[in-house]
């Protein structure tokens, strides 16, 4: 049997057995619909299946009573605006990596990953078990954002280069894609970080705006095509070897929910952590 195939019918075998239990959705209850922005193009179907994986396990676990519609990077807003679609209320939840905002402040990069920081299982365990979710949730009050982990890729590569790394000189004005605090890292060897969504670093490279870009790994690099660019590559991403965390965020203060429904979401969403995980692995 193959692996990819054996893991991914695994993962979904498991977390079906977990929502045996009484049914969420059973009961009347009102129909809740939510819009949900992704930072990932469709073409991306670990990161972005794992959006579409929270919303048919939310349907399923309602009997359709909850649905969430989940729209690509660019459908509604740009990939690094879902979380201020998330507190105008342009949208009701998002998926998205929240190092993405590490602009906004650097806190948010303890949601996702830090350089040299936590691996997937410590990510996890921390946020579960050592207070971290708590601690996230409490800074996220001041954004109008409650935030739930989605997600989890694993370490990440080091990046695509235009030209071979001999030395730590050689990244000296080099522009580079690298998202969140690793890119305060790469600056002390002077690199010049560049904060571009997914969709937009192949482009980039074509257009020489950039001169290297880091993504996830293997399977995701390769759905972005960066493979066709340059063969000069490197791993594993000492700046960022932490997994990188992703977190369905919706408002605080959105639309009403039925308890049975905000039950639902907190229960499921954190489902894809170990689906998407195994899937970079295939």
């Amino acid at each position: 049997m193959q692996r990819r195939s054996f893991l991914k019918k695994a993962g979904v075998g498991l977390a079906a057995g977990a929502v045996a239990a009484p049914a969420i959705g059973q009961g009347a209850q009102p129909e809740v619909k939510w819009r949900l922005a992704a930072s990932w193009p469709k073409s991306l179907d670990t990161l972005y299946g794992a959006a579409e994986h929270v919303s048919k396990r939310c349907a399923s676990a309602t009997n359709g009573k909850f649905q969430i519609q989940v729209f690509a990077a660019g459908e509604i807003v740009p990939a690094l605006q879902v979380l201020d679609a998330v507190q105008n209320a342009t949208v009701q939840c998002a998926h998205t990596a929240p190092y993405y905002f590490f602009g906004k402040d650097p806190t948010f990069a303890f949601a996702c990953a830090i350089p040299f920081g936590l691996n997937a299982r410590q990510q996890n365990a921390w946020m579960y078990h050592g207070g971290g979710l708590e601690l996230m949730r409490e800074f996220m009050k001041d954004y109008n954002v409650y935030n739930i982990p989605a997600g989890n890729t694993g370490a990440q590569m080091g990046g695509f280069f235009r030209k071979e790394l001999k030395t730590v000189a050689d990244m000296k004005g080099l522009k580079m894609r690298i998202g969140g605090s690793a890119g305060v890292v790469m600056q002390k060897l002077g690199l010049v970080p560049q904060q571009i969504a997914g969709g937009d670093i192949y482009p980039a490279l074509e257009k020489g705006t950039i001169d290297a870009a880091e993504w996830v790994g293997p399977y995701d690099d390769e759905k972005l095509g960066l493979y066709k660019w340059r063969s000069i590559t490197t791993t594993p991403a000492g700046g960022r070897a932490a997994p990188s965390s992703i977190s369905s965020s919706t408002p605080r203060r959105g639309p009403s929910c039925p308890r049975t429904t905000k039950r639902s979401s907190k229960r499921l969403a954190p489902r894809p952590i170990s689906t998407a995980w195994r899937s970079t692995m295939r």
